[in-house]
């Protein structure tokens, strides 16, 4: 686009005018490839601006390597993952070396083969794997123009790939418009207008007219240096209009005004090669073969559309492209309605309904000029196929369109509602709040208008309305008894836990009532039965019968399906919290993150990865926390998934890191109630009252203590409770801490763990007689000894040691004062330590303060801790770079940097530098019974 000139420094001879700075930038890039590293770029501009050029400089640059490249286009946005497979269609021929459901997830998504559909980031990881196996042989460039027209599809996973990048010589240049969510936090490159001394020198490479001066300033000022606009503006004025200087008069925007002087070169054209240019532009593939025969059933003759030529606007080659994306839409826009709807109808008779059916479909749509009920029919097919090869935005724009082709009302309203919950699925909120209003308008039995209630509560919980999404969920709930009662209840379920999130207690006594009343399921009642009726009575009736119900599900925890897991996981993991039993909560942890690791569900294995990283080192694994930690914040930012930092806050404030958990519940704070998340918020101020008993500031942590005890759920705010016991205690303020503990003691007094019997007896020895005291303490001590919780244990003897100390029971204050300052050191849980050295010293026991000795492993990052212990258990390269969506190429990366930190040579050697402890955390064990 801009004008060429010699460049020496890397080899290749283009440069571009006034474009040094950009052009510096590319050749870094290009060298950090050739060099075996991975780069990524951003390329935005406003349109005209040089990106596509710069792109091609790139291009050009490559010597050696392999350029992939691909652009978006405007009318394909609908169709799933048509720009992905444009870019990888060369490399296919791959597809053997990948691993079997990598391979199976690109065949599904590219229609090469039928299945379920894939998550986007199992598709992602394939992706990966073919462009590292493919970068094995020379370096690559994978160039994408125009991504703001990226498929939705595409867009998600070439981002994720993008951010995947480490180890490979693989470089991603994308050039788009505007700032692009998928694309977000990539390295970016804005170019904007040329200098106006090199803008003056493009102008007048441009124009033969003899100018005045002031006139040239005043197009330079209100192209504002724009390439394009310098370029082509002239060639479509007057010299007249040029001379005088009107060319610019009464332009709207510069893309609108580059637009009219393309359009001002098609009016001039022969009405064949008009409509042989509105042919092109109707026409996404670029197929020459397609236009041709589309051109015949249109009494369009090539030779003769073309005879004058297209004024260098259309190209046809082995591709036909366009001078340029606007002259596409001017083409089109220009076009008469009629005429644009005869285009489309010639491109549908010419597409082939079996190699192509949705492009088809869409054509035909376009050519309609009203509703259709056969082509509506034709997309509704469409919607199908997306929705089957993964692609639910692309689904949920289908099923949009057959909507508005539907004219019978009771079909539309179906449509309206399966859009609405394709919607919902691609995360489309605003399309489906639409779709909704269509399909409630045109029901026509109740029947309709309940599915739509069910759909509107459950938009309402996945777009973070919290507050609205009971009330709208119970009320499908008790309409869709009359219909179908298993989904009623799946629903009272879901209404149920949706209100524990939004700590609504008015919608949990009334779903809870409602669940009361439900008739008894007949035959052998499901899981779901059970977790219905144990967690209705937990909020409406009798906490011990609640248990007991509870109780007897847990059996059928190790048969419940892997597909009723992930649909349900998020709620049945209630039982073990309900139940104050640490080894369902753990396992059932544990298999979420297993079981969304298999299926390449990221976003919900960054739920599962916090919550197990919280329950982790809650254990008094630190290590492995963080390591999951590490992992959660991965996933979170590779999908762009906004995630609570739990698992980091309940690891933080059990180490007493006071900046650092502090600055992690203010987040937790923020995320969970713009969200309506208030459980979140419970988590929060829990996590605080835990982190300020450590540092023994008892007058925070009973603020905080009170905060979470008074979230209505059933669940954190009985854990803080006996935090909020503890620093009542400690402020003397007797009749909170006894309304505390009457509390706690009345909600888990029919659990019969270990973990909640002793946590009660270590709670209520606070507020005993030195007798009862006694032998509670050691009650408690006994009791979390034979859990898995050795924070719990360690604040047992804590709690027992100071006790005793103030009974002046100095020699058996130091034993117990001395087991705990020992457990939190080695736990590495620094505040609590700190807190038991400073009552040894009280005992006349001289204690030097020390922290945690340093491991073997200690020097690693928690993700070179993942991965080394990924290694050590016998997982090869591909392996663990199928679990961590990583490319082996990034884990043998990986793992040099481990060798030299822990100076060794081998993997074998990592099972004796890194040995299996006690306590470590197993992500993939799982409950068996």
């Amino acid at each position: 686009m801009n004008q060429r000139r010699q460049s020496s420094g890397h080899g290749h001879t283009v440069g571009l005018l006034g474009r040094g700075a950009e052009c510096t930038r590319l050749d870094e890039m290009i060298i950090g490839v050739r060099a075996g590293e991975s780069r990524v770029l951003v390329v935005r501009g406003p349109p005209g601006v040089g990106k596509s050029a710069l792109l091609e400089y790139a291009e050009d640059a490559v010597t050696g390597g392999r350029v992939l490249r691909a652009s978006g286009v405007e009318s394909e946005m609908e169709l799933a993952f048509a720009t992905l497979h444009q870019l990888c269609s060369p490399l296919l021929v791959g597809l053997r070396s990948l691993p079997v459901p990598q391979r199976a997830a690109l065949e599904t998504v590219f229609g090469m083969r039928e299945g379920a559909p894939p998550d986007r980031f199992l598709v992602g990881l394939a992706v990966l794997s073919l462009l590292s196996g493919a970068s094995e042989e020379r370096p690559l460039l994978c160039v994408v123009d125009d991504a703001q027209w990226l498929d939705r599809a595409s867009a998600q996973v070439l981002g994720f790939v993008a951010r995947r990048l480490l180890a490979e010589p693989i470089g991603f240049l994308f050039g788009t418009r505007r700032p692009e969510a998928e694309l977000g936090g990539l390295p970016e490159l804005e170019v904007t207008g040329l200098t106006d001394a090199d803008a003056h020198a493009l102008l007048n490479s441009a124009t033969h007219a003899r100018l005045d001066q002031p006139i040239r300033d005043r197009i330079v000022a209100e192209t504002k240096g724009n390439p394009l606009a310098l370029l082509e503006l002239p060639r479509g004025l007057s010299m007249t209009r040029m001379a005088g200087g009107l060319g610019l008069l009464n332009a709207d925007t510069l893309p609108g005004h580059v637009e009219q002087s393309f359009l001002s070169r098609i009016q001039e054209l022969p009405e064949q090669t008009r409509l042989l240019l509105l042919i092109a532009a109707a026409e996404p593939v670029g197929d020459p073969d397609l236009m041709h025969r589309a051109a015949e059933r249109l009494g369009v003759t090539l030779a003769t559309a073309l005879a004058g030529g297209t004024d260098g606007l259309l190209t046809i080659d082995e591709r036909v492209t366009f001078r340029h994306p606007l002259v596409r839409s001017a083409v089109y826009r220009a076009a008469e309605a009629k005429d644009r709807r005869a285009v489309h109808l010639a491109l549908a008779e010419v597409t082939d309904p079996q190699v192509d059916p949705d492009r088809r479909a869409w054509h035909l749509a376009s050519a309609a000029a009203g509703p259709d009920e056969a082509v509506a029919a034709e997309l509704e097919q469409s919607a199908g196929r997306a929705q089957a090869r993964g692609g639910l935005a692309a689904a949920a724009a289908f099923l949009q369109r057959s909507v508005a082709m539907s004219e019978d009302p009771a079909r539309r309203a179906d449509r309206a509602l399966a859009a609405a919950g394709a919607g919902l699925q691609a995360g489309d909120f605003q399309a489906a709040h639409r779709c909704l209003d269509t399909a409630e308008r045109d029901a026509r039995d109740e029947w309709g208008r309940t599915r739509t209630q069910l759909v509107r509560g459950q938009l309402a919980f996945a777009s973070g309305m919290a507050g609205d999404a009971p009330p709208l969920l119970l009320d499908a709930a008790q309409r869709l008894e009359a219909f179908d009662m298993d989904l009623a209840r799946e629903t009272y379920l879901t209404a149920w836990g949706a209100a524990v999130f939004a700590a609504d207690a008015d919608s949990q006594l009334r779903i809870s009532r409602a669940i009361a009343s439900l008739p008894r399921p007949q035959g052998e009642p499901r899981l779901i039965d059970q977790l219905l009726s144990g967690y209705g009575l937990l909020v409406a009736g009798d906490r011990a019968a609640a248990v007991s119900v509870l109780q007897e599900a847990v059996p059928a925890l190790a048969r419940m399906a892997s597909q009723d897991f992930l649909r349900w996981g998020w709620i049945v993991v209630g039982l073990g919290t309900s139940l104050w039993d640490e080894g369902i909560i753990r396992s059932m942890f544990a298999r979420g993150v297993r079981l969304t690791r298999d299926t390449g569900a990221l976003a919900d294995l960054t739920v599962y990865l916090t919550s197990l990283a919280g329950s982790t080192a809650w254990a008094g694994d630190f290590a492995g926390a963080a390591a999951l930690v590490a992992e959660a914040e991965l996933f979170a930012a590779a999908t762009g998934s906004p995630m609570a930092p739990t698992g980091a806050l309940r690891l933080e404030s059990l180490r007493g890191r006071e900046e650092e958990a502090s600055a992690l519940i203010g987040a937790v704070i923020e995320q969970t109630r713009a969200g309506g998340q208030s459980l979140g918020l419970g988590v929060a101020q829990w996590s605080a009252a835990v982190l300020y008993n450590g540092l023994a500031k008892y007058e925070q942590a009973a603020l905080a203590g009170r905060a979470a005890s008074e979230i209505h759920e059933p669940w954190i705010s009985t854990y803080a409770l006996a935090e909020l016991v503890e620093a009542a205690v400690r402020i003397s303020d007797e009749d909170l801490a006894r309304g505390a503990l009457e509390r706690m003691v009345d909600a888990m007094e029919a659990c019969t763990t270990d973990w909640a019997l002793g946590t009660s007896a270590r709670t209520r020895a606070l507020l005993s007689d030195a007798a009862h005291a006694d032998e509670l303490f050691r009650e408690a001590v006994e009791r979390l000894g034979r859990t898995q919780l050795r924070p719990e244990l360690g604040r047992a003897h804590l709690l027992y040691g100071e006790w005793l100390r103030r009974e002046r029971r100095r020699g058996e204050a130091r034993q117990h004062l001395r087991t705990a300052y020992e457990m939190f050191t080695s736990i590495g849980m620094e505040a609590f330590a700190e807190r038991a050295r400073r009552e040894l010293l009280a005992t006349g026991e001289t204690v030097r303060k020390r922290t945690v000795e340093a491991s073997s492993s200690a020097e690693l990052t928690p993700q070179e801790r993942q991965i080394a212990l990924l290694v050590r258990d016998g997982l090869s390269n591909p392996e663990v770079g199928a679990r961590l969506f990583l490319s082996p190429r990034t884990v043998e990366w990986h793992l040099r940097k481990i060798f030299t930190k822990l100076s060794i040579t081998s993997r074998r050697q990592l099972r004796e530098v890194m040995p299996r402890g006690e306590y470590e955390s197993t992500p993939g064990k799982e409950l068996t019974g």
